[in-house]
């Protein structure tokens, strides 16, 4: 049957690449439209360069592959006019792919070469020696440490399986000397969209971020351009990533940066909490970066240093904001927030049938005995503000209209009135008043906005408030005071109301 549908009048013959579905949020498929964008990040003069060679040391579906191919096939005429010495030329020195398993192995060469075996007979290249052509792929096993893999960090528990079962097992991050995958080749380009995370045989659906290896790994190789997909968590970094921050921010050689709040919107239908992000690193030309933030469709592009602050704050409109907060030297809300499990109490634990002190927790309130408080012992006869570790927004994303609310309820509890893991303890004060005002000043669109910078996920964790200043707990606090306080501008309150939906005391969870 003919991939060409009719509908109407019209004729519609789509890209297969475009209508294969995502397998999972790990392995994310990329369609040819993204490809282009990611590709349109390099130097329009290397596609008429036969020397320069590629590779996607990850491919899936080969639409890298491919399209990079296209536009040589456009770029090399003039020096191959005969369409099948360009072909040869193309897909023998250029073009090179690592696929991540035998599957995508035997999808990418049918992508690439129109055949499944490099050398087939419907091959657009006969001349490869051959069925893998330049699409590598071999199965290695995980190199077991205790639990985790010494390489990938993979749990021993979730992927130390049979080989008929799928192990993740990426051969370009399972070893310490990638350049000998092939041979010690230089690469002048390398480019793709890594698979993201892994089980990591944590509690429930517990996964560990891995694209940043392939990143470094990637680095090892010293090419003259890398450019990848990859999810925009580490920005803020947490589990794993906050190395790979730090390095990342310093790094003078990324010189673009495209980042979407929405993964929906470069991958519709995937959930990726915190967005995802392309970038372009030029080993050869560091400066500063030219960033593009996407949001509902619109682009908003400013070129700055990523390292000005700890974490990279993803809308360059926000940068003025936080700079004139910063700037006063005030000491910040990270430093009085407590840490997860403010009492030593996880967020299965529950109400006992006796005690002299009452748990809070998400589904309402029962007697607990002191003796198995194990943190925070200090507060438990003050008046306590408190926030749920999660965020009101789903995955900490903003809703359609890129606006977001952050806090579901933020509760005070008296004194003998302790709470789970569920919630942090913003503050803790001898008088209900203080705790009451700390309350409204958490409700202003000032203090979520500058709390929203560092939303990459659904969690809200104690560094999330390390851009929020502390105040005057003895006085109450309003937008408009804090506006005057920090000279913020009337069109800088008019940005922060478009992203911050008011909560008007009206706390909902």
């Amino acid at each position: 049957m003919s991939s060409r549908l009719k509908l109407g009048n019209m004729s519609y013959n789509p890209d297969v690449l475009s209508c294969l579905a995502n397998l999972s949020n790990d392995e994310v498929f990329t369609s040819p439209q993204l490809a282009n964008q990611v590709l349109d990040l390099l130097p329009a003069d290397i596609w008429h360069d036969s020397s320069i060679t590629f590779l996607d040391p990850f491919t899936k579906t080969g639409v890298f592959l491919r399209e990079i191919t296209k536009r040589l096939l456009v770029g090399l005429e003039d020096e191959f006019p005969d369409l099948q010495e360009r072909i040869n030329h193309i897909l023998n020195y250029q073009v090179w792919g690592i696929a991540i398993t035998e599957l995508t192995a035997l999808l990418a060469r049918r992508t690439l070469y129109c055949s499944k075996k490099a050398n087939g007979e419907y091959s657009i290249e006969p001349l490869f020696d051959d069925a893998n052509g330049h699409i590598h792929y071999r199965a290695i096993e995980h190199t077991w440490a205790g639990n985790n893999c010494v390489y990938c960090g993979a749990s021993k528990e979730q992927y130390d399986r049979g080989s008929d079962l799928e192990s993740y097992t990426y051969e370009f991050i399972h070893t310490f000397n990638p350049e000998r995958i092939y041979n010690d080749m230089q690469f002048d380009v390398i480019v793709g969209n890594p698979p993201y995370q892994l089980s990591d045989g944590g509690y429930g659906k517990s996964a560990a971020p891995i694209y940043h290896k392939f990143v470094e790994q990637a680095e090892k190789l010293n090419p003259r351009y890398l450019s990848m997909i990859i999810p925009s968590r580490w920005f803020g970094g947490g589990k794993g990533l906050n190395s790979f921050r730090s390095s990342m921010l310093a790094d003078k050689r990324i010189r673009q940066l495209v980042d979407f709040e929405n993964a929906n919107e470069c991958f519709p239908g995937v959930d990726l909490a915190g967005g995802v992000c392309y970038f372009l690193w030029d080993r050869d030309n560091p400066g500063s970066c030219n960033v593009i933030n996407v949001i509902n469709g619109k682009e908003h592009e400013s070129v700055r240093g990523l390292d000005e602050f700890t974490i990279f704050i993803r809308n360059s409109r926000a940068v003025p904001v936080v700079r004139k907060v910063v700037s006063r030297h005030e000491s910040m809300m990270n430093t009085q927030v407590s840490s997860r499990k403010p009492f030593g109490l996880a967020t299965n634990v529950r109400p006992r049938q006796q005690g002299d002190l009452i748990l809070h927790w998400q589904n309402g309130e029962g007697r607990f005995p002191s003796a198995e408080v194990t943190n925070g012992r200090e507060w438990i006869n003050k008046y306590k503000v408190i926030a749920a570790y999660s965020a009101y927004d789903h995955a900490g994303s903003p809703d359609k209209n890129g606006m977001r609310k952050v806090f579901t309820k933020i509760h005070i509890l008296p004194p003998k009135v302790i709470c789970n893991e569920t919630y942090l303890v913003v503050g803790a004060f001898d008088s209900e008043r203080e705790a009451e005002n700390l309350r409204n000043y958490m409700e202003t669109r000032f203090f979520r906005f500058l709390v929203s910078q560092f939303m990459f996920s659904q969690h809200i964790t104690r560094e999330a408030y390390a851009f929020v200043p502390i105040q005057d707990c003895t006085q109450e606090w309003t937008d408009e005071k804090l506006y005057e306080k920090y000279g913020i501008t009337k069109e800088e309150q008019l940005f922060i109301e478009s992203c911050i939906r008011p909560m008007n005391g009206d706390n909902d969870a």
